[in-house]
């Protein structure tokens, strides 16, 4: 059974603060370049997935530009593990099991509604943070067409670079998928294509 998503009262909004406070206190440097077009839409927001800070720069962005309920997909083994995040937003999935179609369909629920939005790791795994392409797990393209619904489709890239600095700066980027075909291969490929412009964006300010 799928363990649903909660915002506790105390917890969620503190969660919200700390995201930002512990951002600014481990990077030198935070900068958001988020560009799409918010007609008020539910959000499906799709990032890579390298490391623990992941949710927390998708906390930052919701904060920031999406301003919407944070909903999260997590392991259930890590969700049980973790119960905090459980009233932040996390709900379950247990791969390769029949939870797995409850966890699709509770997903599409929460994407009917318009002042939500749910964090996705297409990939399911954390990859390494030198990994420029990434192979999508089948359920994306379940979500959407389940969703019966217009929502916003919205990629998100979290690159790390110390440059000239000691501490390191992280860069947002941020795009909206436009294309009206909504199989997991079109979108695992824009995504990729989105990942590798973000990457040479970033290298460029290294030259300036």
């Amino acid at each position: 059974m799928v363990l649903k998503a909660r915002h506790h009262f105390f917890i969620y909004p503190f969660f919200k603060w700390y995201a930002g406070w512990i951002i600014h206190r481990h990077f030198g440097q935070v900068e958001l370049k988020a560009e799409f077009d918010d007609r008020g839409l539910p959000v499906l927001l799709l990032a890579n997935h390298v490391s623990w800070w992941d949710g927390f720069f998708a906390m930052q962005l919701n904060v920031k530009v999406l301003r919407r309920k944070f909903h999260f997909m997590m392991l259930d083994e890590q969700l049980k593990k973790f119960s905090f995040f459980n009233k932040t937003g996390g709900y379950s999935i247990r791969k390769k099991s029949r939870e797995t179609i409850e966890s699709i369909n509770y997903t599409a629920e929460l994407l009917r509604e318009h002042g939500n939005m749910v964090l996705l790791f297409p990939q399911g795994k954390i990859e390494s943070i030198y990994k420029t392409s990434f192979q999508f797990e089948s359920g994306i393209g379940r979500i959407v067409e389940k969703t019966g619904c217009k929502i916003h489709i919205l990629f998100m890239a979290n690159l790390i670079d110390y440059f000239s600095s000691r501490k390191p700066g992280l860069y947002i980027y941020v795009s909206e998928y436009k294309s009206d075909k909504f199989d997991t291969k079109s979108i695992q490929d824009a995504y990729n294509l989105f990942y590798s412009n973000c990457i040479i964006a970033n290298s460029l300010k290294a030259e300036s």
